[in-house]
């Protein structure tokens, strides 16, 4: 049985250490924890990794996060897979900075990146690891929020987030391998 993590973020240097980006950070950990080389595949950069006696492979699509629904889409038809396979990883601006929380389905709740997914993909059913990434006091502010590099004092939470992201990923993998 092989399964689909893609990590939701922006491309390009200008984007590096977002708040929007923290879907990519997670897959960079996960590609470090199984020595796994990001290689750009269409509109993805994209690893694989025996795992579990199953193979997980590692997806970051390299379009802007509100286009990513296609490059994804593509991505599983390619592998033979389907949404079920699927686990996307991406920031949530309504939870709490270092929130880790799973969902097995549900709407887009305004993430234009999953919005994407859901209308590339047909459907809501895929299970998803949100990151709480806080809100800006001011609503305006979200867009830019967003797009903003974490706090020095935020900065030295992350290793601990991104593994308690990782651990969730690995554990809905593992859920879905146990379930056959």
């Amino acid at each position: 049985m092989a399964q689909l993590v893609v990590g939701l973020g922006n491309p390009g240097p200008d984007y590096l250490g977002s708040r929007h980006n923290i879907g990519h950070d997670v897959l960079d950990a996960l590609g470090r924890e199984f020595r796994a080389r990001f290689r750009v595949r269409g509109q993805v950069a994209l690893a694989q990794s025996a795992w579990e006696a199953s193979r997980l492979f590692l997806a970051k699509p390299i379009a802007f996060m509100n286009e990513s629904g296609p490059p994804v889409a593509r991505l599983l038809r390619d592998l033979d897979l389907t949404p079920a396979d699927l686990i996307v990883v991406h920031d949530d601006i309504d939870l709490p900075l270092g929130t880790v929380r799973i969902r097995h389905k549900g709407r887009h709740g305004g993430h234009n990146g999953v919005r994407s997914l859901i209308e590339a993909l047909g459907t809501q059913e895929f299970r998803r690891v949100k990151i709480g990434v806080g809100r800006p006091a001011a609503k305006a502010e979200v867009v830019e929020w967003v797009l903003t590099t974490f706090s020095p004092e935020e900065r030295q939470a992350l290793p601990e987030i991104v593994d308690r992201a990782v651990a969730a990923v690995l554990g809905l993998a593992r859920a879905r391998l146990a379930a056959g």
